[in-house]
């Protein structure tokens, strides 16, 4: 089975590296196994310059997110368990039952791929902007952002890469650059996810590596630019005048005459 939520949850914590906020995954919050896909919470006052994708401007302090990827609905059973995690999760970080933290902290999300047509037909969604809506349920907020629906934008690149969308997945796959090491190897099974759902991938795993090495050219050093190429293909392209400068006169007949011996 593809873990896609697993997935998901490992991009926003590459997003959110080195900022004010830490994501946990696949949070544990009852005695019988039931695991929210992400938490992102808020570790500091300090405000880093993360431009945030479209839908997350509402950040509180403690951030439920549940996510559905292509193959899975966000239907109303989805909204019971993410407020049903919400209530459980609040008992967990409150100091006891009998003094629970204020509900101004949170936020809850409800992140799918696609469109939640049945949902939308048993509960208002109002619309915020392109592809985010919000959603009154009793007393809670839930905002619900469709990723296939996010307009095309560098900024929303995080939420492109999982989209569903081959011309988006590929622009965020060029656009987003990731913030730890472990980037490719995310974009690898994020390729592998997709092509196991039949989705037909023009830019492969193979292009992205091609471009991040070219976007990255510029910390390596000279000698490890060219490691690999033999010599005569290093100067292929360069004019003669270039090629002999460095040379005296006389290193230059030397080594003529050796040709001619």
């Amino acid at each position: 089975m593809i873990n896609w939520h697993r997935l998901f949850g490992l991009a926003l914590t590459d997003f959110f590296t080195d900022s004010e906020w830490v994501v946990e995954l696949e949070k544990d919050l009852s005695i019988k196994r039931q695991l929210l896909d992400v938490i992102i919470v808020r570790i500091g006052e300090k405000k880093t310059n993360v431009l945030l994708p479209d839908g997350l401007d509402n950040l509180k302090k403690y951030n439920l997110l549940s996510y559905k990827s292509l193959a899975e609905p966000f239907d109303d059973w989805a909204l019971k368990e993410l407020t049903g995690h919400y209530v459980n999760y609040r008992k967990q970080i409150s100091p006891s039952f009998n003094d629970l933290l204020g509900e101004k902290n949170s936020q809850l999300y409800a992140i799918t791929t696609r469109f939640p047509q049945k949902l939308s037909s048993q509960v208002e969604l109002k619309p915020i902007k392109d592809g985010v809506y919000d959603i009154e349920r009793g007393s809670d907020n839930i905002r619900l952002i469709v990723l296939s629906n996010i307009p095309h934008s560098e900024h929303n690149a995080i939420w492109h890469l999982f989209s569903g969308l081959p011309d988006e997945i590929e622009f965020a796959t060029r656009q987003y650059h990731g913030h730890t090491n472990e980037i490719s190897t995310l974009l690898n099974q994020l390729f592998a996810n997709y092509q196991s759902e039949g989705l037909d991938m023009t830019y492969t795993m193979k292009d992205f590596q091609k471009d991040f090495v070219k976007e990255h050219l510029d910390v390596l050093s000279s000698d490890d630019r060219l490691k690999g190429i033999p010599t005569d293909e290093r100067l292929k392209g360069i004019p003669k005048n270039e090629l002999l400068k460095g040379f005296t006169a006389e290193e230059i007949r030397q080594y003529l005459a050796e040709l001619e011996k």
